[in-house]
């Protein structure tokens, strides 16, 4: 169900990132065993016509589509098969494709190599999953001067089938990074019409939520709040490797550190040691970090002074209270503009 709110807007649904699915191409049709008859013409010659192709099984990227859902309830598609052909050289009509509609986002990988079928990462973008099976040869084909009357013919070739994984990495312009309770849901609900579930208890968030954010005359950018990330993530502890995957296409991470806590550089080292171990080049992504509730903290709090975050432009907020909201979407927006 998609909601609108004045310059906002949000997608709420069931929400499956990961499916598994069987593709099956269409098998050829079979040539055709057939003779002239005319009148006058009690000898005529071979006239069977070829087999029609199978059909083939694509995947598009559809804009319109944001959930793995459907694929939970149908897991197999096959494509119609080409028919025989017939008598006066007629071939056989080809079988109808089919196009599997994915989210934006979907990596497909074949289940038995684990080779990486495609990506699709724009809309209407469109592969190849299954090649259906070529049409037989009728009998027509196999004169030669020393036989006019054949009676050989093809069998249709199989269509391909495999078993096909589809992963959905979300595509967000930043992705919210942080420990559980960090407050990353309430900053999204508070700068987007998105409306996670908030709660004071840790893992409210079960699965990635995305936000529109607006940016006063110059735009917008995609936030995506990722569930939080406790140690071992990366080994699939918590809700671990499941969800970060969907920070891999994120441009900027933004780590969201809670101010109140006893040890942030703990709370830090903790979210740089798991993309670090994740690898796929997260550790090496534009970020900033935000230091959230700010209104349980004292006039005194001192950001993190570590060598490896000296670089790192942050920003001290406060999701209840707004207190600097506006001046970090101009920090997320400005850095964005510097990684165009």
């Amino acid at each position: 169900m998609c909601k609108a709110l004045g310059p906002f807007f949000y997608v709420t649904m069931t929400f499956i990132d990961f499916a598994e699915i069987e593709v099956t191409a269409g098998n050829g049709g079979s040539g055709c065993v057939a003779f002239r008859r005319e009148k006058y013409v009690p000898k005529g010659g071979p006239s069977g016509g070829d087999g029609g192709r199978g059909g083939d099984v694509f995947a598009v990227a559809d804009p319109h589509i944001q959930t793995l859902m459907d694929f939970k309830y149908k897991s197999r598609y096959q494509a119609k098969r080409g028919q025989h052909g017939q008598g006066d050289n007629k071939t056989g009509k080809s079988g109808e494709s089919i196009t599997i509609s994915l989210p934006v986002g979907t990596v497909i990988k074949d289940k038995e190599t684990g080779d990486v079928i495609g990506d699709l990462t724009g809309p209407g973008e469109k592969i190849l999953l299954a090649k259906g099976g070529r049409g037989g040869q009728g009998n027509a084909r196999y004169v030669t001067p020393t036989n006019r009357a054949p009676r050989e013919w093809q069998v249709g070739e199989e269509g391909e089938s495999r078993v096909v994984i589809l992963e959905l990495k979300l595509i967000a312009d930043i992705g919210l990074v942080g420990l559980p309770n960090a407050g990353k849901s309430t900053l999204l609900s508070r700068i987007s019409a998105a409306r996670p579930k908030i709660a004071d208890y840790p893992f409210t968030t079960l699965v990635p939520n995305l936000g529109i954010v607006p940016v006063a005359d110059f735009g917008s950018f995609v936030v995506a709040d990722i569930p939080g990330l406790i140690q071992g993530a990366h080994e699939g502890k918590g809700l671990g490797m499941q969800f970060l995957r969907h920070v891999e296409r994120t441009r900027v991470l933004t780590m969201i550190l809670d101010a109140s806590s006893q040890d942030l550089n703990a709370d830090y080292q903790t979210l740089i040691s798991e993309l670090k171990s994740y690898g796929q080049g997260l550790i090496h992504k534009p970020r900033m970090i935000v230091y959230t509730k700010s209104d349980l903290v004292s006039d005194s709090f001192q950001p993190l002074i570590e060598p490896e975050t000296a670089g790192e432009d942050y920003i001290l907020i406060s999701a209840v209270t707004g207190d600097n909201l506006s001046q970090m979407i101009q920090k997320m927006w400005h850095l964005l503009q510097s990684e165009s």
